[in-house]
């Protein structure tokens, strides 16, 4: 082992004041005061000495790391990035060298030694301070709504699915689970609907900037508040505000229960044994958020729920897709590639050039409206549908799936008029006439 001379000489010199005091010619305390130290250091230096004699002097601080790269190897990780991977970026190049070329190098000091070579640039800084924001006060006034993509199913690790859950701000209670194939609009409605349906209107729902959720103009940029997504437009309708978070950071309680559900749930359905998405999902309505919401929920600060009762309100017609469209000349409206033919409409010759309005429903169904009148109702291949006659919440009668209640029924008044003789002369009537 090589020894730098300043090293060996300060070695030699701790070993001749030891040897002094030990031989009585100096005291303890003269000893450290030679050597600049404190007493209870010369004491460590004693025992040192004692057990390891001079190798045990040398201040091993003094020493080449044993950790520390070889030149030649780290020559050869610039070589290879420089003459082959270059514009990988450090993990990827990281993974390669490991696997195919037998670097043993970590992935700290290999983007250290590229960004001291100048051949990587260096990350930007994460981001400015943030702080914590605190949790609303009463159950409804916030909820958080997102979707994860994993392979949830570890029984089946190929398939990927979607995992839509909404979380409520002030209480963590887990209102809402279920697993889907993907983040389809059709998915996130379902959600809202059973939320909506199950404790009412909240006053707020934070999302991300998701195609269903925001309009962005530019990725990145602001959203555009004055063209509506559907969801936008059904939230809008139901008086819900609608909060877009712009940084995973900003919507942190939705990606710290991800991260929980991950780590639970998965494991759950191992153990379970489930391999399929409607068994998952019957697990998690069965099992899995009640023994959540047991471990996680707490109360809120305030009692008093800021939900609104859904009260007569239709969601069919506001959680749906809808789109204005003008009716052809053939009476038909085109939908999403589906045809939709309206029947001819009482006091109307035809429909043709009208602006109407066309609802998908979640069930895959289709209504025609123009204003307040349903002008027909079709299944999700275009099938007309029937109508049916139902009796309203206020006793009259009107067809199913009407949004507003009938009109009141007007008595028809008829003036009494006194039968007139029909003018002119009249024929004389008579057998042979």
């Amino acid at each position: 082992m090589l020894w730098l001379t300043a090293a060996v000489e300060r070695a030699m010199k701790r070993q001749e004041v030891i040897l002094r005091a030990l031989s009585g010619a100096l005291s303890w305390l003269q000893a450290a005061d030679i050597l600049g130290i404190d007493p209870r250091s010369l004491r460590r230096w004693r025992a040192r000495y004692e057990a390891d004699q001079m190798i045990g002097l040398y201040d091993r601080r003094q020493l080449p790391s044993p950790r520390k790269a070889p030149v030649a190897e780290v020559q050869r990780v610039l070589r290879l990035y420089r003459d082959t991977y270059r514009g990988f970026n450090v993990r990827h190049f990281h993974h390669l060298i490991r696997r195919d070329h037998g670097v043993t190098l970590s992935y700290s000091f290999v983007r250290l030694a590229l960004q001291e070579a100048g051949l990587v640039a260096k990350r930007r800084a994460r981001g400015r301070h943030r702080r914590r924001r605190e949790p609303r006060a009463c159950f409804g006034e916030l909820l958080h709504l997102d979707g994860s993509p994993h392979a949830w199913l570890a029984r089946s690790p190929d398939e990927r699915q979607t995992l839509i859950a909404a979380l409520d701000d002030a209480t963590k209670r887990l209102l809402y689970a279920q697993l889907w194939p993907a983040e389809t609009l059709q998915a996130v409605m379902h959600a809202l609907a059973h939320v909506l349906r199950t404790f009412g209107l909240p006053v707020a729902l934070y999302t991300d900037r998701a195609g269903w959720a925001f309009h962005t103009p530019q990725a990145g940029g602001p959203v555009d508040r004055d063209h509506l997504t559907q969801v936008g437009r059904a939230l809008a309708r139901l008086g819900i505000d609608h909060i877009g978070a712009y940084s995973p950071q900003a919507r942190g309680r939705g990606e710290r229960l991800n991260r929980t559900l991950q780590g639970r749930l998965i494991n759950e359905l191992r153990l379970a044994g489930v391999t399929t998405l409607a068994a998952a999902n019957a697990y998690l309505w069965e099992q899995f958020i009640p023994d959540y919401n047991a471990t996680f929920t707490r109360p809120a600060s305030d009692p008093t729920s800021a939900f609104v009762p859904l009260g007569d309100v239709d969601l069919e017609q506001i959680l749906c897709e809808e789109e204005d469209r003008v009716v052809g000349q053939d009476n038909i409206v085109s939908f999403d590639g589906v045809h939709l033919q309206l029947a001819k409409q009482p006091g109307r010759p035809t429909c043709a050039g009208l602006r109407v309005i066309v609802r998908r429903h979640l069930d895959g169904s289709h209504t025609v409206w123009r204003g307040a009148h349903c002008l027909g109702r079709l299944t999700a291949q275009g099938a007309a549908v029937p109508a049916v006659v139902e009796r309203a919440l206020n006793g009259r009668f009107r067809l199913a799936g009407a949004s507003l209640p009938p009109l009141r029924a007007r008595p028809v008044v008829r003036p009494n008029r006194t039968p007139r003789r029909r003018p002119g002369p009249r024929l004389p009537v008579g057998p042979g006439l």
